[in-house]
């Protein structure tokens, strides 16, 4: 179609221009926004103030909906700008560093610190002025003098080496904490107890080794012995930002084989299925809609990631077998009433389901529609 208007190209070209003049205006406002982020970081940090503040950001976000709604703009735009502003200020306010909660620590022990978990902790204790040692593999010869003053001692290895571990750290301060990261917790305690007459505490980091902080991860803490002395270790990670979810060992090992163990044993045989059956991998990536692709994601990631930390977590505990029989067998139930096309069974079971979940249910699908769009606009192919 020709164009009609002769001075098209003038007017289209000024009023790019003026775009261009406030995206310019924008980033200097950013600009003025992390400086002063990062001042609220260092304050915070001087006080020992945890960087994130729930009450703080739903008041924000509520104040610019009800301003964006006002000026016509959508609530959900800004406050998904908003969001993106937040993550980036925290990891500014994060790179301001932290108070040291026990200035009386003399020394952190990371057993397996330079791994991708331990390392995280190592980071975190160094920019919160602790002096951390770590000991791996090589360093056991030289082990008892690197122990004998040691305050705290964290045991960040795989599952299948916790116990072996743990047995070489019976000679530690009678003061000193002892604490493990594993994602099992009864059988770390018990050992750890059997061990160390001292304060135990099992914790459970609920984030992987690519955080840049603790800001809104949570942390599971379950009870060993002595919590009153170990509790400036608690109040350290609620500063670095971490929530703190405490819960006996059984019942978080219990939640585990359902949170975790199946999640990953069902992850593993639906990409094992998909490889057995000689999928077409792109042409699933191309044909799927966001949610389908979304859980090729999380697929593909899994399998890109060490087998032998999640061949750990799934064997790690016999009464998981149990459990992976159970959801077989639910898995079977509802294939047989696909088989004898009972359509009414299979119903009955999904709205038996969604009264289960209750008010998770919606709340949980309007927090996937965010995902999916995120998603969305994130995909490659």
């Amino acid at each position: 179609m020709k164009n009609s208007d002769p001075d098209f190209d003038k007017k289209l070209t000024s009023l790019r221009d003026e775009i261009d003049e406030i995206d310019s205006d924008l980033v200097k406002l950013l600009q003025r926004r992390l400086a002063v982020t990062s001042k609220v970081g260092q304050l915070k940090s001087g006080v020992g103030r945890p960087i994130y503040d729930a009450k703080r950001e739903a008041s924000l976000f509520a104040k610019r909906r009800q301003q964006a709604s006002e000026a016509g703009l959508s609530p959900d735009l800004i406050e998904d700008v908003l969001r993106r502003l937040m993550r980036d200020s925290y990891v500014s306010q994060d790179a301001s560093g932290y108070r040291c909660v026990n200035p009386e620590c003399k020394k952190v022990v990371v057993v397996g610190g330079k791994g991708q978990l331990g390392s995280v902790f190592v980071d975190l204790f160094q920019r919160s002025d602790y002096q951390v040692a770590i000991i791996e593999q090589n360093d056991w010869p030289n082990s008892e003098a690197i122990l004998a003053d040691a305050s705290l001692v964290i045991v960040a290895v795989p599952i299948r080496l916790t116990t072996m571990v743990i047995n070489h750290l019976n000679n530690l301060p009678k003061e000193c904490i002892l604490a493990d990261l594993t994602s099992i917790k009864e059988s770390p305690l018990f050992e750890m107890k059997k061990v160390h007459a001292g304060p135990v505490v099992g914790l459970h980091p609920m984030f992987g080794p690519d955080v840049t902080g603790l800001i809104k991860q949570t942390i599971i803490s379950c009870e060993g012995r002595n919590p009153e002395q170990y509790q400036w270790l608690i109040e350290q990670f609620e500063v670095w930002g971490a929530k703190i979810y405490p819960v006996q060992a059984h019942e978080h090992d219990q939640a585990m084989s359902m949170v975790q163990v199946m999640r990953h044993f069902s992850t593993i045989a639906y990409g094992y299925h998909l490889m057995s059956e000689g999928a077409d991998i792109e042409n699933l990536v191309a044909m799927s809609s966001p949610i389908y692709r979304l859980e090729l994601i999380m697929v593909g990631r899994l399998f890109a990631q060490d087998p032998t930390l999640y061949a750990d977590i799934i064997f790690a505990n016999k009464d998981n077998v149990s459990m992976m029989k159970r959801f077989a067998y639910r898995f079977l139930e509802l294939l047989e009433d696909v088989s004898l096309d009972d359509k009414d069974a299979f119903v009955d079971m999904f709205n038996n389901v969604s009264g289960w979940f209750g008010d998770y249910a919606g709340d949980f699908l309007e927090e996937s529609k965010s995902m999916l769009l995120k998603a969305n606009e994130l995909k490659k192919h």
